[in-house]
């Protein structure tokens, strides 16, 4: 009798030692976003005035994709995308919504799934570190969203310095104290989870050392999303960083260039982190900005760079930066690294875009990929060779209601700029004219209407923006409590007064 208990136990545990080894261990998961990046700004593009060595040796230890696209040329619809794997025009996300916190309405889409919902579902411990941008109001706060865990700001700015922290509440918000821009809150207290909270350094070095600590902790499988505002406005960096760059003749690129160095910096401590707690092997890590930088669209491409204004950017070979429908808007650095699974110096020449991030994240992690369908695909077969074929057969841009908007397959780019030179439509042989020089439209009408049909059909499947861009909603909110003031005033000089007997 103990023979055949004995033998059962044994039995047993083979069976689970074999279950143990059959069963793959989940990759962790990181997505580092920078924001308003240039795409010539980093080494691994090319750069040979800013200093990445970080990005530059996960880009030669993974994969560079030559044409990796975000879906929005400026940040809040940009990240909605990348948040949920879906064009965020399938839900009618096309504007920076400003951060309210009282409007339970204006935000990222309650019937959106995020790629942490999906991934926690999935035994993921999930964080988020630094800027949100996807609602202000506590329904859209990231803990409410699939991040088990919050440090950073909402809205879609912030102050780098902690000294600039004002005591500002939204009860405080007037005609003076805010800009109308998505930015609003950029002076206010630091959140962790559903707290105040503060930071005693620069604000890139403060989030990559809680982005650090969290990567190091737990053991089971954990999902980070780590959204950087840096290089964006305001420009802010340490002196010593500044002055490291004093061979830039251009104060703001100057500037803007210490920033991108101190996030490189960050990212580094990240990777230690990773190293020391023997995680770097089986970790996916994403790079990419939300879209492209900020330069003065009005400059003729090759040009000098203006040193008044918003021109501060390097968009690399490519025309148009930041909100603009040509490639230096949406076309960015982006990079994955996963030594268990990507080969070292991979280049991808294929077009991929951000919202393949999320899919990638979900097949990988094993996690639902259910309702609603993304629109991304997993890209880890592609980038090891296992799919030969393209990813998608065209990828999609829609502004303003599809007022501007762009389709590209992998050799032809078909497009209706924003605020670029002239209104007339631009078709793009990107195979034999990358940097969109020559604009072939009335030369290939066979072409024009098939990009035409694909974009149409694709549009069909949309919805219309449904939110105010940030400025045009804080104006309304102001507007409306003037009036509502002078009515409630009104009214109540026309009432007659309670006389006592």
């Amino acid at each position: 009798m103990n023979f055949l208990k004995h033998a059962l136990s044994v039995f047993l545990l083979s069976l689970t030692s074999v279950t143990a080894q059959d069963t793959p261990e989940k990759p962790n998961l990181i997505v580092i976003l920078a924001d308003d990046l240039g795409y010539g700004d980093v080494g691994f593009t090319g750069s040979e005035e800013i200093q990445t060595p970080v990005l530059d040796s996960l880009a030669q230890g993974g994969v560079i994709f030559e044409n990796g696209y975000v879906t929005h040329p400026f940040c809040g619809p940009s990240r909605a995308g990348l948040m949920t794997g879906r064009y965020q025009a399938r839900f009618g996300f096309e504007s920076n919504t400003t951060n309210s916190f009282f409007d339970r309405h204006n935000g990222l889409p309650l019937s959106e799934k995020t790629f942490a919902e999906r991934l926690k579902s999935a035994g993921y411990r999930t964080g988020i570190v630094g800027k949100w941008h996807l609602g202000g109001s506590h329904v859209f706060h990231p803990n409410n969203r699939g991040f088990d865990y919050f440090y950073g700001f909402l809205s879609g700015g912030h102050s780098y310095w902690p000294e600039r922290v004002s005591t500002l509440t939204p009860l405080d918000l007037n005609e003076t104290t805010l800009n109308y821009s998505a930015n609003e809150g950029s002076y206010w207290p630091l959140t962790r989870n559903d707290q105040s909270a503060t930071f005693d350094e620069y604000l890139t070095t403060a989030l990559s050392r809680d982005a650090a600590k969290f990567v190091s902790s737990g053991k089971e499988p954990f999902c980070l999303y780590l959204a950087y505002n840096a290089p964006h406005a305001p420009l802010e960096a340490p002196k010593e960083l500044i002055e490291k760059y004093s061979s830039i003749e251009h104060p703001r690129r100057q500037i803007y260039a210490a920033m991108i160095d101190a996030m490189d910096q960050g990212i580094g401590m990240v990777i230690e982190a990773l190293e020391k707690s023997g995680k770097l092997d089986n970790t996916l890590i994403f790079f990419l900005s939300d879209n492209g930088g900020v330069v003065d669209k009005a400059r003729p491409h090759g040009q000098p760079r203006s040193r008044k204004g918003q021109d501060w950017a390097d968009s690399g070979p490519f025309r148009g930066g930041k909100g603009s429908m040509l490639e230096g808007g949406c076309h960015v650095p982006f990079i994955a690294h996963w030594p268990k699974k990507i080969p070292a110096g991979t280049r991808y020449q294929f077009p991929i875009s951000a919202i393949d991030i999320a899919a990638t994240f979900i097949a990988q992690g094993d996690a639902d990929a259910s309702a609603p369908q993304m629109d991304g695909v997993d890209l880890i077969p592609f980038v090891t060779g296992d799919n030969t074929g393209a990813p998608h057969h065209a990828l999609f841009w829609r502004m303003n209601d599809g007022k501007n908007w762009a389709v590209r397959t992998p050799e032809m780019k078909y497009l209706q700029p924003r605020n670029e030179i002239g209104k007339t439509p631009m078709l793009f042989n990107l195979k034999e004219d990358p940097t969109e020089m020559n604009n072939i439209v009335d030369e290939a009408p066979e072409s024009r209407k098939e990009l035409a049909a694909l974009w149409n059909k694709w549009n069909k499947n949309n919805q219309s923006n449904r939110f105010l861009e940030a400025g045009a909603y804080q104006k309304a909110r102001l507007k409306y409590y003037r009036e509502l003031s002078e009515r409630l005033e009104k009214e109540a000089k026309s009432k007659e007064l309670l006389q006592i007997d």
